[in-house]
């Protein structure tokens, strides 16, 4: 059941599921009830921590619900209370856990680029979700990634949406003093595209792209990442036989207007954007090199979590519980609506909307359908920064000997998320690692040094 529910209510479930037991799911049930949640949310707080402590002595008493439901029914819920109270010192109780869940602060700054990689950061303030776990919390925009990371580094962000290369550059003093940094949650999946120019669409086969000028979004994403092995897969050198630049997100559009480049590898709205204002068409998805690859992440510093764990633990159940509403199709259209204003992703609804649905036009005279164009996952999959770190020493960003495992566990906190989502009633893996295929070639976590060295065109050597 929900942590603040009144346990003391014969309708309610203390087990998992939905805890009023009217709805199919409890994201359905979230959906239902989600202003009252907030209601709630913003309520006293002695009254909600009353209600947990409840919650929890009646689940131990009546570990099935069944039970619980014919004592309540005989005995009805005054009295229920009562005797509770008289077998267990709930004033007590609440006090010290009220103390303990206490949030340290309530008022934080989150950093993000207007793109719908920080769908979930993003709507998580308009549509309530902050509100709901006690936070006040104002989303800032910024310019470029380089703003992003010296902001937080800096503590004028508290924590910030990021590339998830970032949170682990930041760690290895890649490109910035080494940091401890941490990276919770993935917001997004999917959600790139290789866009060309108009002037190319006759040129599809990246083999003929010798010479060509391209644009990522920074050093350590995974644009670059991914658009250096494409075109490594395709026999070029990224870095002899075509440009590539750092370019922010919002100016990229208006680089291709001007010729500046041929092509870029970016976050959406971007690649829509190019082709609704008539410059660019849409290539490929990025999920054609990799399904379901990470894209952009919440991070925050390893100062941020261990100083104000209650706040920090609050922040992250917002993010992930608006990462699963994300997740569902149907809620597509009311997001869009949600971010697409000037004060957020500033883009056009039609952009926005043709982005999260899936359903877009690429810019040839196709109309395109896939429903996972960009999706929305939070699990921070360990292995997913293994094959991060081959890519970083690949291209000469990292000198010699990895820690992979040691770095990807302390930096992509998998068995947070794991806590945080099965306290939350979703469903987490198993296992923080997995293997996945990259453009049909198997990665194998345990066989990082093996996979870097199968690659003909590499810097590490």
């Amino acid at each position: 059941m929900s942590m603040f529910g009144n346990p003391f209510n014969g309708k309610m479930r203390l087990s998992r599921g939905c805890e009023c037991g009217q709805h199919a799911t409890q994201e359905d049930h979230a959906r239902a009830f989600r202003a009252e949640a907030v209601d709630t949310a913003t309520a006293g707080e002695e009254s909600a921590y009353r209600r947990v402590v409840e919650a929890a002595v009646m689940r131990a008493i009546f570990p099935h619900d069944a039970t619980r439901r014919a004592f309540l029914n005989a005995a009805g819920a005054s009295t229920a209370a009562a005797a509770l109270s008289t077998l267990f010192p709930i004033a007590a109780a609440t006090d010290v856990f009220a103390q303990a869940a206490k949030l340290e602060r309530t008022d934080l700054k989150v950093g993000f680029i207007p793109i719908t990689c920080a769908t979930p950061i993003i709507m998580a303030e308009p549509m309530g979700f902050y509100k709901k776990h006690g936070l006040n919390v104002e989303v800032n925009k910024a310019a470029g990634w380089a703003v992003i990371r010296d902001k937080t580094l800096n503590k004028e962000y508290d924590a910030a949406h990021m590339l998830s290369p970032m949170p682990l550059a930041i760690t290895m003093g890649i490109g910035s003093n080494p940091i401890p940094y941490t990276m919770p949650a993935v917001e997004n999946i999917n959600g790139q595209a290789i866009t060309l120019a108009m002037k190319h669409k006759d040129r599809r086969d990246p083999k003929t792209w010798k010479g060509m000028k391209f644009a990522v979004p920074f050093d350590y994403s995974m644009h670059n990442y991914l658009l250096r092995y494409y075109l490594a897969e395709a026999g070029l050198d990224p870095d002899k036989d075509v440009q590539i630049r750092a370019v922010p997100p919002p100016d990229m559009v208006a680089n291709l207007r001007a010729d500046n480049i041929d092509g870029f590898l970016a976050p959406d709205p971007v690649n829509q954007r190019a082709v609704y204002d008539g410059v660019g068409f849409i290539h490929m998805l990025s999920k054609e090199i990799w399904d379901r690859h990470p894209c952009c992440a919440f991070a925050a510093s390893r100062e941020f979590v261990t100083s104000a764990p209650n706040t920090y633990a609050a922040l992250l159940k917002a993010i992930i519980e608006a990462t699963a509403y994300a997740s569902k199709a149907e809620n597509r259209k009311e997001i869009a609506a949600a971010i697409a204003p000037p004060n957020y992703l500033n883009q056009p609804l039609t952009v926005v909307e043709q982005v999260l649905t899936g359903t877009y036009a690429d810019g040839l005279g196709q109309i395109k359908r896939v429903p996972d164009r960009v999706d929305f996952d939070p699990f921070p999959w360990e292995s997913f920064a293994v094959w991060i770190l081959t890519q970083m020493k690949r291209w000469g960003q990292i000198k010699g000997d990895v820690d992979y495992k040691g770095v990807a566990r302390q930096v992509f906190l998998a068995t947070d998320t794991t806590k945080v989502m099965k306290e939350m009633g979703l469903v987490a893996p198993s296992s923080t690692t997995k293997t996945f295929s990259v453009m049909g070639k198997i990665f194998d976590p345990d066989k990082a040094d093996d996979y870097l060295k199968s690659f003909a065109i590499r810097r590490d050597s």
